[in-house]
């Protein structure tokens, strides 16, 4: 058994140069390879993160301004539905306006045809009135001079 414990102990001691060689290496790499290259992961992260904060904050910057457009729209559009109103509004009061004056120059018209009519119709009567007299002497005057004739006797009478 010693023996055994006494190869183990020369093999430890072989070991020791390689286990110092490994340790020296693992530092090396450590000091020379992983510390760089876990400072630029932690660099990318940090810029991966820095550039999402800006996208987001970019997004919500946009989405702002659209918002802001579509107000805009809004607004602009409230404009000129309001001024096609007022230009529709007037539109109308001025057809009103020009209906209400055709139809006073129409009545005015009407009146005026009327008061011609009947300023006519008053002198035709007054010069049927004034011929009456005249009128009613040449009837007399004819019915008496010409008896009234018998009409003609139908064919179905005589035969009766």
């Amino acid at each position: 058994m010693q023996a055994i414990v006494h190869q183990l102990g020369e093999l430890f001691l072989q070991a020791v140069p390689t286990v110092l060689i490994l340790l020296v290496f693992y530092l090396i790499l450590r000091a020379l390879f992983f510390k760089p290259l876990l400072a630029v992961m932690a660099e990318r992260e940090a810029r991966t993160a820095g550039a999402r904060k800006a996208a987001e904050a970019a997004q919500a910057a946009a989405t702002e301004k659209v918002k802001q457009y579509q107000e805009a729209l809004k607004q602009a559009r409230a404009r000129v539905y309001a001024e096609q109103e007022a230009a529709r509004k007037k539109l109308l009061d001025d057809r009103a306006t020009l209906l209400k004056e055709a139809r006073g120059k129409a009545a005015a018209e009407v009146a005026s045809a009327k008061g011609r009519i009947a300023a006519e119709l008053g002198g035709a009567r007054h010069e049927i009135e004034g011929s009456v007299a005249q009128l009613s002497a040449e009837i007399a005057r004819r019915v008496l001079q010409n008896p009234p004739q018998r009409p003609p006797s139908s064919p179905a009478r005589e035969a009766q």
